[in-house]
């Protein structure tokens, strides 16, 4: 089906009759290798994976069905509808052979040069295994999630992912940071894929009755490209944090940021830089927050494995106890390992 919809050859997809399959289906026993396969039934026009996978299930039982109260299957088209658990007859075949074959002595040799294959060759648009490869591994997608990109939106997703990077990767220039295309592009896939797939499952009643569409051309209405790009530029650099970062694109999504020209304006306007906490200010909330946590700076020396779980409870004491808006979580984490080490080290 991408296959199809890459080279244009076919105008949607399953769900929508754009493609339809028909599958043939029959039945013998098990470890009955020798014997030839029994009658087979066709079923047509079936719209879905999933009504391919029903139809065959049904089919298949009905034929055990019958079988076993010695009747004969008999070669016949068979219907079936979404839904149902049942296959239905439509018309019986005329005889063994399905299509009979007629020669046509008006038609003469079909000769095609080599040019017209290399034209057509060069017209071919990126096939979807080479896509898929490349956004692995010159993206730095997971599988997962360069598969999801492109199945979504008839190629829309994709597209729309596509010219994030395109303008992430120029605002980062211009920035005079030169990133490797992997350092950013898995950060647009997650926010192409999860952060806005979000703003539709959102239970807020002025959410649901906003939509989140994206054309075949990567345009969205609801939250532009550069209005995305900018979001996620200012997160990279660190300058919001990602509550902030994901407050900013559920605003966005929302038009509650109609009164600003960009989002840059919007972050200045609503004060929402990260202005983050200094050493000093890390190493002070750190000291606080492992105050009377004795039996738990113990099993950072007893514990033959790093209590992973202990520090992080930490943190989060540290990101209770100070400002989170100021707070950069890896630099808290940084900062609690060092803190801890010095109090621990003399009971090594």
């Amino acid at each position: 089906q991408t296959l199809l919809g890459a080279v244009d050859a076919c105008v949607s997809g399953m769900e929508a009759g754009g493609l339809r399959a028909d599958v043939n289906v029959s039945v013998r026993r098990t470890g009955d290798a020798g014997i030839p396969l029994g009658t087979r039934t066709e079923i047509k026009n079936l719209s879905t994976i999933k009504a391919v996978e029903d139809a065959i299930i049904a089919e298949r039982d009905r034929q055990i069905a019958a079988l076993e109260q010695g009747e004969e299957i008999k070669s016949e088209t068979r219907g079936w509808t979404l839904g149902s658990k049942h296959t239905r007859r439509l018309r019986g075949k005329e005889g063994e052979v399905d299509y009979r074959y007629m020669p046509d002595p008006d038609l003469g040799p079909l000769v095609i040069g080599e040019d017209l294959v290399s034209a057509l060759r060069e017209s071919v648009t990126e096939l979807p295994d080479v896509e898929l490869d490349e956004l692995i591994h010159d993206y730095g997608l997971t599988a997962k999630d360069a598969v999801s990109l492109m199945s979504l939106d008839d190629g829309g997703r994709l597209e729309y992912f596509y010219q994030i990077v395109d303008d992430l990767g120029v605002r980062l220039a211009e920035a005079d940071d030169q990133p490797q295309l992997q350092s950013y592009a898995p950060l647009v896939g997650n926010w192409v894929l999860h952060e806005l797939g979000r703003l539709t499952v959102d239970k807020d009643p002025e959410a649901s009755e906003r939509t989140l569409e994206i054309t075949p051309d990567g345009q969205c209405a609801a939250v532009p490209v550069t209005a995305l790009s900018e979001i996620l530029f200012h997160l990279r650099n660190k300058r919001i944090t990602g509550k902030v970062a994901k407050e900013l694109l559920i605003a966005l999504y929302l038009n509650n940021l109609e009164q600003f020209e960009t989002v840059t304006e919007a972050i200045e306007g609503l004060d929402l830089w990260f202005r983050e906490l200094s050493e000093s200010e890390y190493r002070q909330l750190a000291e606080t927050a492992i105050e009377g946590e004795d039996k738990v700076l113990r099993e950072f020396v007893t514990k033959k494995v790093y209590p992973q779980g202990k520090l992080m409870y930490l943190v989060g004491k540290m990101m209770q106890q100070g400002q989170p808006e100021r707070i950069d979580p890896a630099n808290a984490e940084k900062i609690m390992r060092e803190v801890i080490s010095e109090h621990t080290s003399s009971q090594n």
